[in-house]
């Protein structure tokens, strides 16, 4: 059952590294509630949010990038959280990313069967759903290059999609393609570019900013990768160029083939497939069978999704019991290097939540609402981890060229992605703080607490205490 180190392999190409990274960035968000920021904030708005939510990914990316590749291991932001702040932070920081990426399997397999009945409209959901976590689990189950290829080939139809979406739409902005040349109008109609100021941008920051959970995945997959001082320095610089490619380029073509008054942008974030502004541009285009076309590719990254997220959760979980914070049988490995017994207890806990979905609504909407916030926590992890990291590295003696990899602009850059970070974490619900709505503060916020008793809890019964800066360890051993 087991090889004699149990250790992970390193059968991560950097194709799949830089693939896997890609694929964390495309998703739902993009396809389906990217519309929804220009309905709320008008194009300019919508524009502004995700240019600076794509400047704050860009930052943590870095970030996590000097540290990967210093210390390339699995499960790796409790590791370095554990390491370079406090033992207590990397113990609450795992659990909490372990239980919340398998509590979003389960949201995404219960996603991906409203996606098959729109085709088959009379078929039991939940037989679809199942069917996908064992498929999920078979190609976690047999070695991490299956993974990684699964991923490859999903990232790449999200990613073509997206680029024929860029060139169909700006050929009708420019009246290359169906008609005449549709222009920036949109951008100036009624209160247009900037629709409800300051706060409206606040306010679609949080979409903007879950549009790219799953970015991090980067740092997991560096305790695999073959070649992670090559691989995802790669794949890091390419996210910059992807976020302002996919992204800032998608929202533009949106905003200006659909007006920000249209409702059918906030109609396709509520989940309807007919009315994706990516259907809504192909169907203008004269694509007859576009919302079939954008269903196949919307299952497509829910899948991916689904898929990245057994694996984050798999790792996360072999980390743990490596660094002494989960029972020891998590850290065994199959001969091919696949933590199973982790991998086991992942798809338990994603059956059990997916089962409350059927017989418990009410469960499930706050196991949902749990794992809501658990990316942006990470990221907050990142950043200060970081911070943290490079201040002892410097304050040790060591010289900057040491390092494998260099993040930009520090301080400046894991400072702002903290900044932002808390931003978002704290106006997720400012309405429910304006009506003093106990429950919907409970539904939004209940991740933060449970870290907080994670962290407290750990502090009190091992007495840890935040490591002093000429105390951290920054050498790349394990150790």
């Amino acid at each position: 059952m087991t090889n004699q180190k149990n250790q992970v392999q390193r059968k991560l190409k950097t194709r799949h590294v830089t693939m896997i990274a890609l694929g964390g960035c495309i998703g739902t968000g993009l396809f389906m509630t990217s519309g929804s920021t220009i309905a709320t904030a008008g194009p300019g708005g919508g524009l502004v949010a995700y240019i600076a939510m794509g400047l704050m990914v860009y930052f943590l990316m870095t970030s996590l990038g000097e540290l990967a590749t210093n210390l390339p291991v699995s499960g790796s932001f409790a590791t370095y959280n554990g390491r370079y702040v406090d033992p207590a932070l990397g113990f609450a920081m795992g659990w909490n990313y372990w239980f919340n990426w398998a509590i979003t399997v389960a949201v995404d397999i219960s996603t991906a069967a409203l996606l098959i009945k729109f085709w088959l409209p009379d078929s039991p959901g939940w037989v679809w759903s199942l069917l996908i976590l064992v498929l999920i689990f078979l190609i976690n189950a047999l070695t991490v290059a299956t993974f990684g290829e699964t991923e490859y080939w999903l990232s790449i139809i999200k990613v073509v999609t997206v680029i024929i979406f860029l060139i169909v739409g700006l050929a009708m902005i420019f009246g290359i393609l169906n008609g005449p040349a549709v222009g920036l109008k949109n951008f100036t109609i009624k209160q247009a570019p900037f629709v409800g100021g300051i706060p409206a941008i606040i306010n679609v920051f949080l979409i903007a900013g879950f549009s790219f959970q799953g970015t991090e995945l980067i740092g997991v997959t560096a305790g695999e990768s073959s070649h992670p001082e090559k691989a995802v320095p790669k794949a890091i610089n390419d996210v910059f160029w992807r976020i302002l490619l996919f992204y800032i380029l998608s929202i533009f073509v949106i905003a200006a083939l659909i007006p920000y008054t249209s409702p059918n942008l906030l109609r396709a974030a509520a989940g309807n497939i007919a009315v994706s502004p990516f259907t809504l541009v192909f169907k203008r285009a004269g694509l007859a069978f576009a919302a079939s076309l954008m269903n196949a590719i919307v299952l497509t990254a829910v899948l991916s999704a689904a898929n990245s997220g057994a694996y984050a959760s798999t790792r996360m979980l072999y980390a743990l019991a490596q660094d002494h914070w989960a029972p020891k049988i998590f850290a065994r490995t199959t001969k091919q290097g696949i933590p199973l017994f982790s991998l086991i207890a992942t798809t338990l806990v994603s059956l059990a939540a997916f089962a409350t979905s059927i017989f418990g609504q009410k469960i499930y909407m706050w196991l949902v609402a749990a794992s809501g916030l658990t990316g942006f926590i990470a990221w907050v992890g990142i950043a200060l981890s970081h911070y943290r990291f490079r201040r002892a590295f410097v304050k040790q003696g060591h010289d900057l060229s040491e390092l494998k990899y260099h993040a930009k602009l520090f301080p400046l850059g894991p400072i702002i992605a903290l900044i932002l970070c808390i931003v978002v974490i704290g106006g997720q619900n400012i309405d429910a703080f304006i009506h003093w709505d106990w429950q919907q503060i409970g539904v939004t916020y209940i991740g933060l607490p449970l870290v907080l008793i994670l962290y407290l809890g750990y502090k009190w019964k091992h007495h840890t205490k935040i490591i002093p800066l000429e105390e951290i360890d920054v050498s790349g051993e394990k150790y």
